[in-house]
């Protein structure tokens, strides 16, 4: 038992200097490519194992245990003392000066370098100043000031609150620091996801720009099919989208720079999700987005953290290929926090950011865990179902989105939790087990004690109707397949990696053309939720079989496929209005970064007849 013992210190000694030094390597800025140059990577795309930097912890055996494990766990912190904080609602300025040009302003410093190919279309009718910049952030009471980066200084970012046919341009600072205090990199890119957005101002990850420099991003907000189909009503309404998020997206560096805080949502409203309960489909009101008495539509951004032990400063460990996953679980920027509501219904816009960890999220209240509340879905991603669907539980991978509608008018003077249930204990993805109530990561704190006010919205269980799905018996022009593998030590598609050079274009799609995509998960004990820029699908099959009305994977619109273990899927894709570069990925934000993504392009001309990418 002593010598035990003695192992379990030594392994903890081991543990804690080992990440101090691989923090020194993240702290310097590194990309995969350099640390290959450097000696510090094999080969096979793994840490070298020397002394002093190896991921993996000596277990009591005298063994080394792999997976992402070997991390020394957070310093506790006390749950539901902070308060539940609703984003802050991004105001429009008058005008930007200088003002906004199709030509990229580069003598101005503008960091853009390919012409904008809608503004004259679609001209803005708001403008918006957003600067990225260091913020000293409190995640909790019980820990330091946490250095973080945020869009302007909030973390998460600040809320668009947005209406289709209202386009809009954001001017984008990047006032990010050299000194990035531990991880991350000033370069940046912001993406849209997954908004219908001309490639110039995507995101994409090659279209980086420094620090000093600006970045004039046009988001039309219109429907797909504005330019090809559709025409005579601004695009299909069937596509209209509702929930959407925005994050950097620098090549190599996406994992750090989310994880420090660059990231925020954008909602979508228009004459039918109006953000009124007295009108369109009567949906919770938003109000002013921002009091207890007028806002019952509530975006919640889920991620989890490492704390380091010996400083109370967050972590990261990019040398965890399988993917991060933390012990701290924050919603909203704060570590467990408790939420006061109204007994009446509410929508809460859920997103999992990442960087590597699935939730399956559940109502519980640990004063009858054998009570299974239930509640109603009504979204898939950014984009509404065909009706609305009672669940007991949403499952999500990185990256997508869910809105609902519960009715806490039955809980009154209850307090419930938003629990997630979906064990995972490591990057690779969850284990498939779920736990029982009352056993999983008790996240949000809701009390149902504000006093009754009106509440004009809908019962969800009386609507019939919000959008049909598009029609997706148009005959494909190709078939794809898109294999999600792990080669040398790196992820890849295809056995392929990024081309770090961002010259390499591997798919290049008929502009108003019709492809069906099949994505497959070949990777063994990893899960991958990949994400595809621009285009929303549909799901023609899972693992050979239709799409199901209930379940984890709803039959909806969607821009994440959450590949679990195994899976293989043929999604149907209509690719419309504009032209340009965007890139397919694993929001595995860890894989994404070692480098299990890959550039596609919509041209105008006949495409290519590529099938196997």
């Amino acid at each position: 038992m002593a010598n035990i013992l003695k192992i379990d210190r030594q392994a903890e000694r081991e543990k804690l200097a080992a990440a101090r030094n691989r923090r020194e390597i993240i702290k310097a800025g590194l990309s995969r490519r350099d640390m290959l140059k450097m000696g510090l990577l094999t080969s096979a795309g793994l840490l070298v194992p020397m002394s002093g930097l190896s991921i993996r912890a000596r277990t009591a055996a005298g063994r080394f245990e792999s997976g992402s494990g070997g991390g020394p766990a957070s310093p506790p912190t006390q749950p539901f003392v902070e308060p539940f904080t609703r984003l802050t609602v991004k105001q429009p300025v008058a005008a930007l000066n200088p003002a906004p040009t199709i030509i990229p302003n580069t003598a101005a410093g503008e960091g853009r370098t390919i012409p904008h190919q809608a503004l004259a279309q679609f001209p803005p009718v708001k403008y918006y100043e957003v600067r990225q910049q260091a913020a000293n952030i409190s995640v909790h009471r019980d820990l330091p000031i946490q250095p973080l980066w945020g869009f302007d200084g909030k973390v998460p970012g600040p809320l668009y609150v947005e209406r289709y046919g209202q386009p809009i341009l954001v001017r984008n600072y990047n006032n990010l620091p050299a000194d990035n205090g531990g991880f991350g990199i000033n370069e940046v890119t912001t993406h849209l996801h997954n908004g219908h957005t001309p490639s110039e101002s995507d995101g994409n990850p090659c279209n980086h720009f420094k620090s000093g420099q600006f970045y004039d991003h046009h988001y039309p907000n219109v429907y797909a099919g504005v330019n090809s189909t559709h025409a005579a009503q601004g695009g299909d309404i069937n596509e209209a989208m509702s929930t959407l998020w925005y994050h950097d997206h620098m090549l190599d560096h996406t994992a750090q720079n989310v994880y420090k805080g660059l990231f925020g949502m954008y909602c979508l409203f228009n004459e039918f999700d109006t953000g009124n309960e007295t009108t369109g489909f009567r949906l919770p009101s938003f109000g002013d987005g921002a009091s207890d008495g007028s806002n019952f539509d509530i975006p919640m951004v889920f991620h989890d953290m490492v704390i380091d032990p010996q400083d109370g400063i967050v972590a990261f460990d990019t040398f965890n290929f399988d993917g991060v996953i933390g012990d701290k679980f924050l919603c909203n920027g704060k570590i467990q926090p408790v939420m006061h509501v109204h007994p009446r219904r509410y929508r809460f816009r859920w997103l999992d950011s990442g960087p590597s960890r699935f939730y399956e999220l559940y109502f519980t209240d640990t004063n009858n865990l054998s009570q299974r509340i239930k509640f109603h879905q009504i979204s898939t991603d950014g984009n509404l179902l065909p009706r609305p669907v009672e669940v007991e539980s949403v499952r999500l991978g990185v990256a997508e989105r869910a809105d609902l509608i519960i009715d806490f008018s039955k809980y009154a003077g209850k307090t419930l939790y938003i629990e997630n249930r979906l064990e995972q204990v490591d990057g690779r993805g969850p284990t498939g087990n779920v736990l029982p109530a009352g056993q999983g990561n008790l996240i949000l704190k809701i009390v149902v004690d504000l006093p009754p006010v009106a509440d004009n919205s809908a019962d969800p269980a009386t609507i019939t109707k919000f959008y049909n799905l598009p029609d997706t018996t148009a005959t494909p022009r190709i078939t794809r397949t898109f294999k999600l593998d792990r080669s040398n030590g790196l992820w890849t598609i295809n056995n392929r990696i990024m081309d770090p050079e961002c010259q390499e274009v591997r798919v290049r799609v008929k502009k108003n053309s019709v492809e069906h995509w099949i994505i497959q998960n070949n990777s063994g004990g990893w899960q991958h939720p990949a994400h595809i820029h621009f285009e929303e699908f549909q799901f023609l099959s899972i693992n050979g079989a239709p799409p199901a009305s209930t379940g984890l994977v709803l039959n909806g619109r969607k821009d994440v496929v959450r590949l679990e273990h195994n899976m293989t899927t043929k999604t149907f894709f209509r690719f419309r209005d504009f032209t340009g570069r965007y890139p397919f990925h694993c929001h595995n934000v860890v894989h994404e970064d070692h480098a299990m993504m890959l550039m596609w392009e919509i041209v105008e001309g006949e495409g290519d007849n590529n099938t196997l990418p």
